[in-house]
């Protein structure tokens, strides 16, 4: 009924299909950034939670819509193209953090979690933008697997999979957006411009990677195990390198667990029930 419904709304084009993907997920990074209009001071405990919960959704995610289906369907139960994504995708996120070194969450009222970015001799107001902007640059960089992975997803042709993967991303976009306005906001930064600033960066980097991705599967169908691999292995990366080790830092370790919990659960139950 849900696929009836998206494709009666938006043809049959899986590219066009990757454009709404793109926009669905962007949005809903846009919203999570404007919750703190109406959550103006959100505490720790309750951004490790959420960001549990992203890391949940992600995880889910990875596995049900993207590295199973890339073995069982489009490799024919081969795991080796999509395996080697995986590590590609990785290794990717791994380099990168090399050349914009590790931002994580700064929701402890501003202060900086990241000693690789610390500018030495700054005043503290300057020490938290410098901080803010290597976090926003990871954020972008990290937003590139995501759009890429609803791109493929619906490039891949099987929209029972690719509906479930764009949802399960845009709900996990939408507590990251607010954790970085939260990072913007405790900088100094206004509330009003980073939150118009985190739809547009997000919007920019998600929507024309969600096209590409798209495109680019269903032009060359050979490419479509190894890209959602990689899709995949960014994923995982990110979850483990960025995402846990920030919400098992400040004492609410137990609630970023269950947070975590709760992702998987509403991921596999998204799969399944739209599957």
């Amino acid at each position: 009924m849900v696929v009836d419904s998206f494709t009666q709304l938006f043809g049959t084009n899986p590219v066009i299909h990757g454009l709404v993907g793109g926009v669905v997920i962007a949005t809903l990074n846009l919203l999570g950034a404007s919750l703190v209009f109406v959550w103006r001071d959100p505490s720790e405990r309750a951004l490790d939670g959420a960001l549990g919960f992203a890391a949940g959704v992600m995880l889910a995610a990875s596995f049900t819509s993207l590295i199973i289906p890339g073995i069982e369907t489009y490799s024919n139960g081969n795991p080796l193209p999509v395996l080697f994504g995986v590590a590609l995708g990785a290794l990717f996120l791994d380099r990168s953090d090399v050349l914009v070194p590790h931002a994580h969450y700064l929701v402890s009222g501003g202060q900086r979690t990241d000693a690789a970015a610390s500018a030495e001799g700054l005043p503290i107001d300057d020490e938290r933008l410098a901080g803010v902007v290597l976090f926003v640059l990871a954020i972008t960089l990290h937003n590139i697997p995501e759009g890429l992975a609803v791109g493929v997803g619906f490039g891949s042709g099987d929209l029972s999979t690719a509906i479930p993967l764009m949802l399960a991303i845009g709900i996990q976009n939408v507590p990251e957006g607010l954790a970085v306005s939260v990072a913007a906001i405790n900088a100094g930064l206004d509330r009003r411009a980073y939150a118009v600033f985190a739809g547009v960066r997000s919007g920019v980097v998600e929507i024309p990677l969600a096209v590409f991705g798209a495109y680019a599967v269903g032009t060359v169908s050979t490419l479509l195990p190894y890209a959602m691999g990689f899709a995949a292995g960014a994923m995982l990366f990110v979850i483990s390198d960025e995402i846990v080790p920030e919400t098992h830092t400040h004492g609410n370790e137990r609630i970023a667990t269950l947070g975590t919990l709760l992702g998987v659960i509403v991921m596999l139950y998204l799969d399944i029930s739209l599957g």
